[in-house]
């Protein structure tokens, strides 16, 4: 498998290929959410062409395109989000074209499991990575399901801060769960709550780590 990064897609027949990577990874989101989560075949073919735009090629072995991402610090390239959105929260990352955001990625459903979409992702951290950047992506769950992935450089203080509120969410939710046990089975459904917090470190930088002085 190799990884190729393009700024433009403009031959007609790699296009016609990653639209239908894209529609048959995506298409089912058309009836789960309520919002429009997948771009229209215009907009699509425009993002592909925008040279703003760094697209992320997965080629399987046998020359198949397998994988398919979307990259850019230019959050106004990018359909369906509200750049102003990240002003707000991460004004001087904004303003200093910091906050780099995951169009989509899209891994065929023949080769799901194969560790693409994380050979993808991690592809793409690693320029946020190495300018203390953001990275941004929206996954949609079926709007009962939220999935997020942060990594930052903090301090020992915040370190111990983030874990008292972790540590709280969980008491939180076995507060709730304990106040909706008298609630009828239609009233509730099943849930899972996973929240991990741990040391991280990209793989591609492990082997730039100092080595111990033996």
């Amino acid at each position: 498998m190799v990884i190729k990064i393009v700024d433009q897609i403009n031959d007609d027949e790699l296009g016609e290929t990653a639209w239908q990577l894209y529609d048959a990874a995506f298409r089912e989101l058309n009836a789960m959410a309520v919002q429009r989560h997948l771009m229209y075949r215009h907009e699509f073919d425009e993002v592909m062409s925008d040279t703003r735009v760094q697209k992320y090629l997965c080629v399987d072995d046998d020359g198949t395109l397998a994988g398919l991402a979307t990259y850019t610090n230019d959050l106004d390239a990018v359909p369906l989000i509200a750049p102003q959105y990240f002003e707000r929260h991460w004004p001087e990352h904004y303003a200093g074209k910091r906050i780099w955001y995951i169009g989509f990625v899209a891994v065929h459903p023949q080769v799901q499991g194969k560790h693409m979409f994380k050979q993808l992702v991690e592809q793409l951290y690693v320029t946020a990575a190495t300018q203390n950047g953001l990275v941004g992506i929206d996954i949609c769950s079926y709007n009962d399901e939220v999935l997020h992935f942060r990594s930052a450089e903090l301090s020992e203080a915040s370190t111990r801060i983030l874990i008292r509120k972790l540590e709280q969410l969980a008491r939180d939710f076995a507060e709730l769960a304990t106040l909706d046990v008298s609630l009828s089975a239609s009233e509730k459904k099943n849930v899972a709550l996973l929240a991990a917090f741990r040391p991280w470190v990209f793989s591609m930088f492990q082997g730039l780590r100092a080595k111990p002085q033996s």
